[in-house]
This record gives C-alpha cells, sequence and structure tokens, in this order.
C-alpha cells in the first residue's frame, strides 16, 4: 500500500507541472469547465495547480500524508462534479496531456471519483515509509493510468459498447 501515495503524488505533481506548461489551453478549459468568464480561467488554474502541489508533497511526506490525502480527494471530488455538470457536451476539459474536444464521458467523471476515493483511502491509512518497491509500483501504476486515459480517448473502438 506505500505505493498507493506516491502514485497519487505522481498524478497530482504531473497534473500541476502539466498546468504549469500549458497555461493558456488549460486556463481556457477550466474556466469552459467550471462555467465562469474566460479571464477567470487563470486564476482557476493556478489555483488547482497550487493545491495539486501541495498535496503531492504532503503525500510524500509521511507525516503529513493524511492532510494531503483530504486535499487530493477534494479536489478530485471538485473536478468529478465539475465534469459530471458538462456531461455530454463536447469541449477540451483539460484531463488529458494533449486538446482533445470531445463530449465529457461517464469515464472522465468515474476517473475523479476515483481518484478521489483512493486519496479518502490514502488519507484513513496509517502512515508508514516507502520501501524500495514502492517508487517502481507507483510507476507502473501510473503507465496504466496514463494507458487508460489513451485508451479511452479512441472514438468509437469496437471493443467499447456505444
Amino acid at each position: 500500500m506505500t505505493a498507493l501515495p506516491l502514485f497519487l503524488a505522481l498524478v497530482l505533481g504531473g497534473s500541476a507541472l502539466h498546468k504549469a506548461l500549458d497555461r493558456q489551453r488549460l486556463a481556457s478549459a477550466a474556466a469552459r469547465l467550471v462555467g465562469v468568464r474566460p479571464s477567470h480561467g487563470l486564476l482557476l488554474l493556478v489555483a488547482a495547480a497550487g493545491v495539486e502541489a501541495i498535496a503531492a508533497l504532503c503525500l510524500i511526506a509521511p507525516a503529513l500524508r493524511s492532510t494531503g490525502g483530504l486535499l487530493a480527494a477534494g479536489l478530485w471530488a471538485l473536478y468529478g462534479l465539475a465534469l459530471a455538470r458538462r456531461r455530454g457536451e463536447t469541449l477540451d476539459c483539460g484531463c488529458d496531456l494533449v486538446a482533445r474536444e470531445r463530449p465529457v464521458a461517464t469515464w472522465q467523471i468515474v476517473r475523479a471519483f476515483a481518484l478521489a476515493a483512493l486519496a479518502l483511502l490514502v488519507s484513513a491509512l496509517p502512515a508508514a515509509g516507502f520501501g524500495l518497491d514502492a517508487p517502481f509500483a507507483a510507476a507502473a501504476f501510473l503507465a496504466l493510468y496514463l494507458a487508460a486515459s489513451e485508451l479511452s480517448a479512441i472514438p468509437h473502438p469496437r471493443w467499447r459498447s456505444r
């Protein structure tokens, strides 16, 4: 279980870095997702990236892991609610590493709430140090997470029911 907080920290840290590198697109996506004026998008983006970075750092420190888990769970729950509100609308939600205008699907909503649930689980677990295998397991989880995200972007695969 020590790989789980590290995996969540990698997702959060990667997301915060992504927001810093692709500010213009993601500020517009944030404003559209939340339903505010485009001029407020950058403020939303900076706030979200800040919470993600703080939560990621807290998840790495065993003494602050519970706080990091709660911060991450709250943020991902807010993402899930924003996505649920826009379900079916075609937009770039900023959920992926590349710009993709597509309808907000159940997968994206479930992903946000699943990450929130994992973060809540981490916040409830006793804090422990990371073992030698934790970075490798966390990296493997991250690779699977990113692969699932890419597979969900396929418009109409034969294996997915319509």
